[in-house]
């Protein structure tokens, strides 16, 4: 397709720009009708001429062949409140053009939606209703010609995770780098040595970053993006379903939001609600019942601490049959009354809204890779855990338990139980859940991001609404600003998180750029011991982090869903830094992005929903860094009370991890802060209104 636009000319063209008019869009048809875009930054083309259609199995004429047959045009300028947020309103202002476009010889018709943006392009394809009634995609060739050999942070294609670590290079440098993006990797369905994954961050020249990510993503395939390393050019390639075919459309039908997000400076694509703009306003007349939360949980001491979910070392173990009351417990399931107990005391005196429990219900012992239709139940707990006393004991401590649900990739098993699970959760006052797809989805065949499997995260969703129920999905598909529509969706995993013990230093200062461009992560920070086999002998990583860097990722990984992840032991031997932990909010007024680079560095403010203070956060790669922060961004006039968690002279990410320093003094916006960073290290800073 690539080589057949370059060769042909184009025909009549129509623009839209955005409000700014810094971003033109040319829409176009090539001397056969396929239709094609480009777009223009600052008057100079950012993305060439660029494919647009599918390819369809039992239809034809929506790949080329097109005229147009109107073009109407729109405007729209209006503030909305996000239920939860980093910001408490935004501002949704753009220029639109509809294309309605017809191919005659098969009767078929397409229309392509543009909306232009300061901070960026968004594109969809609308299926008006026509002869056929459905459709099935094979293919969609929607493309993203780059200007060039341009920079990139990515990660590889992938239909079952996010969870690798984030390569820097230059495009041509993919292929290169492709084998050992992969190595280790438990997945073996990745599509293509030079296929990466959305969000997928780009840098153009010194001055200009864009960002290319999907929204709204309803009834449809997870999109990667398949590279053309001969000439630079982005093709979108769909998730597969376990029929091989891409997505299976009912009509009328529209396509999720292809996103192009656009900036100056870096912080201008960590600042964009373009993804956020293009999804729908909520579906909930209430939402009163969504509380962000900040907890603590039973999950810490299983994934690092050698502690088990399971109750028991059966053997030939089976669900359906097994007797739990005969079984011989091994004495390390960590989801039992007491310990639970200990743990919902540790909220209750430190201000925590929530205690996850995972492995309190019954089949752990034999759960993970097996290509199972019934593994968990979800409603029946182990012998050792009071369900119904734990749950009155954290209420009258005023703390909440959070509900886990392993489903362990068996859509249909969990489905089958979903309606018995959430009602168990409403009997005992639950009112937030973390789901889990861990292993080979089933039906068997299926991917974790096709058609069908993205399907069921939202039914999830959607049903947990009607019981007043919060979703934290774990290995699920990478959020797309769902959150705005259905925002009891208050988290996700879909990257590489805290679980992973040696990732890079570096890995905290990409992911904003990327997986959180679409909604907010569970990353589980605030690992306070980093050498974990002080707790777990068995256990000889560290985690590589500072102290100063895990109470920095609060502010600097926007979540309304944030985990105080260590034991309590170590929070009470480091209390003066857990103070931060339980003074930073988890929703905000405002947000700021002072100072980034991916991969490098990045630096937040955010301004707290419930009161006039600040809180700010710097976390830095590998390399120490030296920081003038700059206050200016506090109300003129206004004195606040300044406490700056700092690392100190000698920390360093792989070794001397808790050496921080805590000072305290007032300031006014006119100060700036001399800030230090030690390798894979960071600062937190409270400002509070005197």
């Amino acid at each position: 397709m690539t080589a057949i636009l370059s060769a042909l000319p184009a025909l009549a063209a129509d623009r839209v720009a955005s409000p700014d008019g810094k971003i033109s869009l040319d829409f176009s048809l090539t001397a056969d009708g396929a239709p094609q875009y480009t777009v223009d930054y600052r008057g100079e083309e950012l993305v060439k001429a660029s494919a647009l259609g599918f390819e369809m199995k039992d239809a034809r004429g929506f790949d080329s062949g097109f005229t147009v047959e109107s073009i109407t045009r729109a405007s729209s300028d209006t503030m909305w409140a996000p239920v939860w947020g980093e910001n408490d309103s935004i501002r949704d202002n753009y220029n639109a053009m509809t294309v309605q476009l017809v191919n005659r010889r098969y009767g078929t018709h397409l229309n392509v939606e543009f909306r232009a943006y300061d901070d960026g392009i968004g594109l969809r394809y609308v299926f008006p209703k026509q002869k056929k009634k459905r459709l099935t995609v094979t293919d969609e060739l929607t493309e993203f010609a780059m200007p060039g050999d341009i920079t990139a942070w990515w990660i590889p294609g992938d239909y079952d995770t996010q969870e690798y670590e984030y390569i820097r290079s230059s495009l041509s440098g993919i292929r290169r780098h492709a084998d050992d993006a992969h190595m280790g990797n438990v997945s073996s369905s990745m599509f293509s040595p030079t296929g990466v994954q959305t969000s997928l961050m780009l840098k153009a020249n010194d001055s200009t970053y864009l960002n290319i990510h999907e929204a709204a993503l309803v009834d449809f395939p997870v999109m990667h993006l398949n590279l053309d390393d001969t000439d630079f050019v982005f093709r979108s390639w769909l998730t597969p379903g376990r029929d091989g075919d891409k997505a299976h459309i009912k009509l009328p039908f529209s396509t999720p939001w292809r996103v192009i997000m656009i900036g100056d400076r870096a912080t201008d694509i960590l600042a964009s609600n373009l993804v956020l703009n293009l999804n729908e306003p909520t579906k909930y007349t209430d939402t009163s019942w969504i509380k962000p939360v900040k907890y603590i949980g039973v999950w810490w001491e299983m994934i690092a601490g050698g502690k088990q979910w399971s109750y028991t070392d059966a053997e030939n173990f089976d669900l359906a049959t097994f007797d739990y009351s005969k079984a011989k417990p091994h004495g390390r399931h960590s989801a039992n009354t007491d310990n639970v107990k200990r743990y919902i005391d540790f909220a209750a005196a430190n201000g925590f809204d929530q205690v996850l429990v995972e492995g309190w219900n019954v089949g752990w012992e034999d759960w993970l890779g097996k290509e199972k239709d019934y593994v968990f139940d979800f409603v029946t707990p182990y012998p050792d855990f009071d369900l119904k006393g734990l749950n009155d004991y954290a209420r009258s401590k005023g703390v909440r338990l959070m509900m886990h649900h392993e489903s362990s990739g068996s859509i249909p098993n969990y489905e089958r139980w979903m309606d018995r699970a959430y009602d168990l959760m409403d009997r005992y006052g639950y009112n937030a859940v973390k789901s889990g797809y861990v292993g080979n989805i089933l039906p068997k065949g299926e991917n974790h991001y096709s058609q069908n499997s993205v399907n069921h995260y939202l039914r999830a969703v959607q049903k947990a609404a009607d019981h007043h129920i919060m979703v934290n999905a774990h290995e699920a598909a990478r959020p797309t600003g769902l959150s705005r529509t259905y925002p009891n969706l208050i988290g996700n995993e879909s990257a590489m998180g805290t679980e992973y013990q040696n990732m890079s230093p570096g890995h905290v200062t990409i992911l904003p750029f990327t997986r959180l461009k679409g909604g907010p992560m569970d990353f589980t920070p605030g690992i306070f011991e980093a050498d974990l086999s002080k707790y777990n002998p068995g256990n000889h990583e560290h985690k590589r982090a500072t102290v100063a860097n895990q109470l920095a990722l609060y502010v600097t990984m926007y979540s309304p869903l944030q985990m105080a992840a260590d034991l309590p032991e170590h929070y009470e031997a480091k209390a003066d830094a857990f103070q931060f932990i339980k003074d930073v909010p988890v929703d905000w007024k405002r947000s700021i992005y002072l100072d980034a680079e991916p991969g490098e560095y990045l630096v937040v403010a955010r301004e707290d929903k419930h009161s006039d203070d600040w809180y700010v956060g710097g976390v830095t790669n590998a390399d120490a860094r030296n920081y003038d922060l700059r206050l200016d961004f506090l109300e003129p006039g206004a004195t606040y009370r300044a406490r700056l968690y700092m690392d100190g002279p000698t920390a360093h990410y792989d070794r001397n991890q808790d050496k921080y320093i805590i000072t305290e003094f007032d300031v006014t916006s006119a100060d700036t802060l001399p800030i230090h960073m030690a390798p894979g290290g960071g600062f937190a800073l409270s400002l509070d209104k005197l």
